[in-house]
C-alpha cells in the first residue's frame, strides 16, 4: 500500500522553540528541522514540508489564519492525502477552530504542538508530530473536519480547549471527550461529530474587529456601553452561568444589539447557551429577545473568532444562527 503524503506545515511555538543567548526559548526551528527529529516519521507517510511563519502563538493574527486555510486548500485539492499544522499550544484551539470554518474538502486536517520545547527533558513534540502524522494519514479521519492530536488523543476543533498551562495533558473536550486516540500506531476514532457549515465564499480584506467580554459579579456595563464608540463590529459577551449578565446591563444589552452584532456565551466554557429556563431582566431569555444571538455550544473564543469571520463574509445576520447551531 503506498504512503499517504502529508504535508507539515509550521507556524513556529513551543514545539520550535531553542533556547536564545538573551534568555528564555524562542521560535526557531523549522518543519523540516522537526521531521528530521522524529524516530518512525517517514515510515508513517511520505512528508512535504512549509515554514511560513516563525512565531510563538500568541503573535498569530486571524489575517495569518486565513492564508493558512487558503494554502490548505489549495494544495488539499491536489495529491496530498493530509495536512499537520504545527503551532504553540497557547491558541492552538482558535487555529484548529478557524481552520475547521474555513478549510473545505473531507482530507484530514490536523493542528498539534507541544507544552514542552525540544531541548526539554521528555520533550513532548516529537511524539505529538508521529501521532498527528498517522491521523492526518488515516481512512478514519476523513469527513471530521479539523482535528487537534496531542498527547495520542484526537480531538474535535469545535470542542477542544487547553485546560492547563503546564501537563503535557493539558487538552481535554469536556463536553464529549476525545473523538479518539492513536495507539500501536494508529488512529482509532470512536465518535464522529457531524462538522459545521464551513465558509467557502470570499472574506474582505479589512478586519472586523469583535470584543469578547466575560461579565463578573457587579459588572457596571461601563465597557459594554462603550463598545460601538470605540471602532468594535460586534461583541461576544461571556455572560454567568448558562448565559446571564446584571440586571442593569439588560438595557445596555438592548442598546449595543441595535447597533452591531451582540453574541452570548457563557463564561462557564462547557454547557449550551439556554435559551428557554430564566426569564428574569439579564436572564438569557431576556438577553435572547433583545437581539443577542446564542453561541450555542461555543467558547467566547471560538464564538469571537466565528463573529469576526462571518462579519467578513458579508454573511447577513439573520443567517448567523445556522454557523453558531450545534451542527
Amino acid at each position: 500500500m503506498a504512503q499517504p503524503r502529508i504535508l507539515l506545515l509550521s507556524l513556529g511555538g513551543t514545539i520550535t522553540m531553542t533556547h536564545s543567548a538573551e534568555g528564555g526559548i524562542v521560535p526557531t526551528l523549522t518543519a523540516a528541522d522537526l521531521a528530521a527529529t522524529v524516530p518512525g516519521l517517514d515510515a508513517a507517510a511520505e512528508i512535504e514540508t512549509l515554514s511560513p511563519l516563525r512565531r510563538p502563538s500568541a503573535g498569530l493574527t486571524l489575517d495569518d489564519l486565513i492564508g493558512v486555510a487558503a494554502t490548505l486548500n489549495r494544495r488539499l485539492a491536489g495529491d496530498l492525502d493530509g495536512a499537520v499544522v504545527i503551532q504553540g499550544t497557547d491558541t492552538i484551539e482558535e487555529t484548529a477552530f478557524v481552520l475547521d470554518c474555513l478549510v473545505t474538502g473531507d482530507k484530514p486536517v490536523v493542528v498539534t504542538g507541544a507544552m514542552r520545547g525540544p531541548e526539554s527533558a521528555g520533550a513532548d513534540g516529537p511524539g505529538n508530530l508521529l501521532a498527528a502524522t498517522i491521523v492526518a494519514g488515516s481512512a478514519g479521519a476523513h469527513g471530521l473536519g479539523v482535528l487537534t492530536v496531542l498527547n495520542d488523543e484526537i480531538h474535535a476543533a469545535r470542542l477542544v480547549q487547553k485546560a492547563h498551562t503546564a501537563l503535557t495533558s493539558a487538552f481535554r473536550s469536556p463536553l464529549a471527550g476525545p473523538v479518539g486516540l492513536v495507539a500501536e500506531g494508529e488512529a482509532r476514532i470512536v465518535l464522529r461529530p457531524n462538522r459545521a457549515p464551513v465558509l467557502t465564499g470570499p472574506l474582505a480584506p479589512e478586519a472586523a474587529p469583535v470584543a469578547l467580554l466575560r461579565m463578573g459579579l457587579g459588572d457596571d456595563g461601563r465597557l459594554l456601553a462603550a463598545l460601538p464608540d470605540l471602532g468594535f463590529a460586534g461583541c461576544v459577551i461571556e455572560g454567568m452561568g448558562a448565559g446571564h449578565v446584571p440586571e442593569p446591563l439588560a438595557e445596555i444589552v438592548s442598546a449595543i444589539a441595535g447597533r452591531m452584532p451582540v453574541v452570548l456565551a457563557s463564561r462557564a466554557q462547557t454547557g449550551p447557551v439556554f435559551c428557554r429556563t430564566y426569564g428574569y431582566p439579564g436572564g438569557e431569555i431576556d438577553l435572547l429577545r433583545r437581539g443577542a444571538l446564542s453561541a450555542g455550544l461555543l467558547s467566547g473564543l471560538k464564538a469571537r473568532l466565528l463573529l469576526q469571520l462571518l462579519l467578513r463574509a458579508g454573511i447577513a445576520r439573520p443567517d448567523y444562527a445556522a454557523f453558531f447551531a450545534d451542527p
